[in-house]
């Protein structure tokens, strides 16, 4: 067998090195206040941005070892299986743990609840795991492999609310255990594919004993679920414990949300803030050695909801807040301008993985959402219509770097032969007249019979009322395509009605963003015609079955240059049928109080570890326990 951890490292080193090469090794890009930069050090220069200690702990400081966490979003629920979302993945991490998951320091995969990395068999398909013997549920029972053949099938079932983690889980084919070696279990893949190990980082490990106290589980197989002729339906038990599993009181009731983190949730005040405690005796706290991914030295971690500009600068300004990795640029660049934020807080401005987005309803249903972007003129249109650049400038204060494709430009297999498609409206008109939307009633609005029905160019643009920037974002795109005859309505929608909106293809156009990381990509979530049919993250509709094909040969290509070529393709199909317009590579705004110490900053979301922030000693600066 071959050590996987080598593998995925080599893997992943080659995709984050070669993205380098085009800057100086020690290069920042300074913006507004002497003190900001933008940190794009990766691999070879920068694994992380280290940060020092304060040296002495101002009596202005609170003592009290909670760290209030600003975010602009909550998660639409925690429940294991069936959240999703960035808010979803953050909390979880300090909720429960994995087989595997990142190692921010090291931009690579490391254990978590294994002793070692998988050890992966000549052909690639079976992937071995030990458990390690610390770790303990809240009811003192060890885990075991029982927990994770259980976590797998939970997932896998059909009747479990989880339609945008299936796909993940395509490839898994069993789970093998060994009667001999009861902390043994091996993975078995159908096929070759360039995630099989890192897809265990979205899934967390659950009890089988708290979610399936009767073992219902234990009378179906991973291969029963995914035979197309099992009908769920005809079990009465199997729905039974599903309708339970999928119960609301999983989602949102502390009292219910339970896992192996050093973490437990303790409170949920709705639009307000979700609270952290750490457990008393947890297991991680008898381990002779920790790593910075299971220490928990925070005694509270409070997740505080704050989307308005004004408000958060007042928070900060008054220390209320202690960190966030949420800011706009221009709030944070407002920060930085008072010299006492300053001197109370790090903050610096992190180059990122993510991206910004702006999406189209590619496949209507033609009563409820018009036929507007289904021509890919109008959709090139609409590229030629979004003013990035002049957003770059005023909303990001140039911050900003564009992209043509999904790909971020920190990876070797970004597609750089591809033009940026720069504002230009008379060309966007010139599309827009030959798709035949014309404006016949001289409203100012253009308008085109489609299906027997006279039409106006009008649409709802959604955006997140998560951020000052993306009302600003949308503004300007609206006021640009006003300019050539068409109204965009603007819609803001909190964050879960957004996306539950998108998943049900209930839209026109959104703008929004992914999370990315430095994992090579799996391009099915949000572009496979799969997902669009199962309600998952192909919003807009896009693909037919060259695509699919296409994204399946990225999928289980091995070899990196040939696969680099494909998924190169891959951006130029997309960048010809335009269902998104691609805004930006993302920037991380993160700041971390300088009472607390072992305030890392990382390019890998989350980009804090906040259990490792250590409230440092007010007698001297030095750590106190």
């Amino acid at each position: 067998m071959k050590n996987l951890f080598l593998f995925f490292s080599v893997m992943a080193w080659g995709l984050l090195i070669c993205s380098c090469n085009n800057q100086p090794e020690n290069s920042v890009t300074k913006i507004g206040h002497s003190s900001t930069v933008i940190a794009t050090q990766l691999p070879g220069v920068n694994k992380y941005v280290e940060v020092k200690d304060a040296e002495r702990f101002l009596l202005r400081w609170s003592r009290e070892n909670t760290v209030v966490f600003h975010i602009t979003a909550e998660p639409d629920e925690l429940h294991p299986t069936n959240g999703s979302g960035n808010m979803w993945y953050f909390i979880n991490n300090y909720i429960h743990r994995f087989v595997v998951t990142f190692d921010l320091e090291n931009l690579a995969l490391r254990p978590d609840l294994v002793k070692a990395m998988p050890e992966m068999s000549e052909d690639a398909l079976k992937f071995t795991c030990e458990l390690r013997e610390e770790p303990k549920w809240d009811n003192g029972e060890p885990i075991s492999v029982e927990d994770i053949v259980f976590t797998f099938k939970a997932n896998k079932c059909p009747l479990v609310n989880n339609p945008h983690a299936k796909p993940y889980l395509e490839y898994l084919q069993d789970v093998i255990t060994y009667q001999d070696h009861p902390m043994k279990f091996t993975f078995v893949m159908k096929k070759t594919y360039l995630q099989n190990v890192a897809f265990l980082t979205d899934f967390p490990v659950i009890q089988r004993s708290y979610f399936d106290p009767d073992n219902v589980l234990d009378n179906y197989t991973i291969l029963q679920f995914d035979d197309p002729d099992f009908d769920p339906v005809e079990h009465e038990e199997l729905k039974m414990w599903a309708k339970g599993f999928n119960d609301v009181k999983y989602s949102r009731d502390p009292d219910f949300i339970a896992g192996l983190g050093a973490y437990q949730v303790t409170g949920w005040d709705a639009g307000q803030s979700i609270t952290l405690t750490r457990k008393e005796n947890h297991w991680t706290q008898r381990l002779s050695q920790q790593t910075v991914y299971e220490t928990a030295h925070p005694e509270k971690v409070i997740f505080k909801l704050n989307r308005d500009k004004s408000s958060q600068i007042l928070e900060f300004k008054s220390q209320t807040l202690d960190a966030s990795v949420s800011l706009s640029t221009k709030t944070l660049l407002d920060l930085q301008k008072d010299e006492e934020f300053n001197k109370n807080y790090h903050s610096q401005i992190l180059s990122a993985f993510s991206y910004s987005f702006l999406a189209m309803n590619m496949r209507p249903d033609g009563i409820k959402h018009k036929k507007l972007f289904a021509d890919k003129r109008v959709r090139r249109a609409m590229a030629l219509l979004t003013p990035v650049d002049d957003i770059i400038s005023v909303v990001k204060k140039g911050t900003g770097k564009r992209i043509t494709g999904p790909v971020s430009p920190l990876k070797d297999d970004y597609n750089n032969d591809l033009e940026l498609i720069l504002y230009d409206i008379e060309e966007a008109k010139r599309l827009l007249n030959e798709a035949g939307w014309i404006d016949t009633d001289g409203d100012n609005i253009r308008d085109k019979v489609i299906d027997g029905e006279k039409v106006q160019f009008s649409f709802d643009l959604n955006y997140m009322t998560s951020q000052v920037e993306w009302k600003d974002n949308a503004q300007m795109i609206a006021e640009s395509m006003y300019e050539s005859g068409i109204r965009a309505n603007l819609r803001p929608l909190d964050f879960a009605v957004l996306y539950e909106r998108a998943e049900n293809h209930n839209f026109d156009m959104m703008l929004g963003a992914w999370s990315g990381n430095s994992m090579p990509d799996d391009h099915k979530q949000i572009w496979h015609t799969s997902s669009w049919k199962n309600k998952g993250s192909n919003y807009t509709g896009f693909g037919n079955a060259a695509t699919d094909a296409l994204i399946d040969s990225i999928n289980t290509t091995m070899d990196l240059e040939k696969r680099k070529e494909l998924r190169r393709r891959f951006q130029q199909l997309l960048y010809n049928e335009q269902p998104y317009v691609f805004l930006t590579a993302s920037t991380r705004k993160i700041v971390i109080h300088k009472r607390f110490g072992n305030a890392n900053m990382y390019f890998e979301r989350p980009h804090v570890i906040i259990n490792n922030l250590k409230l440092l000693s007010p007698k001297d600066g030095s750590s106190v326990n």
